[in-house]
């Protein structure tokens, strides 16, 4: 069952490819697996999938150390700085960075342990109140204030579009994120040279496909909707 869903999730996406002029491996399709149990994700793990996003540190931190080492992690969440330590070294890309502070955790904790942290830079598209994310018009301050630091390497933008019924609703607000990237990439920043767009979940990846991302987050439509209540 799980396995059709991821499928038809992939089709959908091959065909938003198709429909704006794009190969479907220019598109990473992340399965959400937030508040699902682990015996989900070996489902799809059994399946050869091997791309999963989760939103809790030590939801996440408890499925690294259970399930197979081959998987590749994302933390697509909110982050606060006191939880940075527990992922740094194990996730492939933390896609939620939206303050000076934050990056800078990130960067030193990863210096201490000889890495670079691939990140993405949450952006509030939108302007939603209750979302999290640099604002369209500080962006570009904000990336020349972290380009510097040396543990960290900023791989593009992230943004979570309002949820709504009706997909079209949110291409302008993809449109933007994809016209702020290549915008940003012209101003030739110092070492800010990005080329990932996460954007798109279960209610508008296709739109979000056609406008540009390279990473959509998709949790209902693979795995069933979420019980919060575990």
């Amino acid at each position: 069952m799980l396995k059709e869903n991821l499928d038809k999730v992939l089709e959908n996406i091959a065909k938003a490819c198709e429909r704006s002029g794009r190969k479907p491996s220019d598109v990473k399709l992340l399965a959400v697996s937030k508040t699902k149990p682990e015996s989900d994700i070996m489902e799809l793990y059994d399946a050869s999938y091997r791309f999963f996003g989760e939103n809790y540190v030590q939801e996440l931190v408890g499925k690294i150390e259970d399930l197979p080492k081959d998987i590749e992690w994302h933390m697509i969440g909110h982050l606060q700085r006191n939880k940075v330590k527990y992922i740094v070294g194990k996730v492939a890309m933390i896609h939620s960075v939206e303050s000076k502070a934050l990056a800078e955790q990130i960067s030193r904790l990863s210096e201490a342990n000889g890495l670079v942290t691939d990140v993405l830079v949450e952006v509030n598209v939108a302007e939603e109140e209750s979302k999290f994310g640099v604002s369209c018009d500080m962006l570009e301050d904000f990336l020349r204030e972290i380009a510097q630091l040396k543990g960290i390497r900023v791989k593009g933008l992230m943004t979570s579009a309002p949820f709504t019924e009706n997909a079209e609703e949110n291409r302008k607000y993809f449109r933007k994120l994809n016209k702020l990237m290549v915008d940003i990439n012209l101003k030739n920043i110092d070492n800010i040279s990005m080329s990932e767009l996460s954007m798109g979940m279960t209610n508008d990846y296709e739109v979000a496909v056609e406008e540009g991302a390279t990473i959509v987050r998709v949790g209902t439509a693979i795995f069933g909707a979420r019980n919060y209540k575990n």
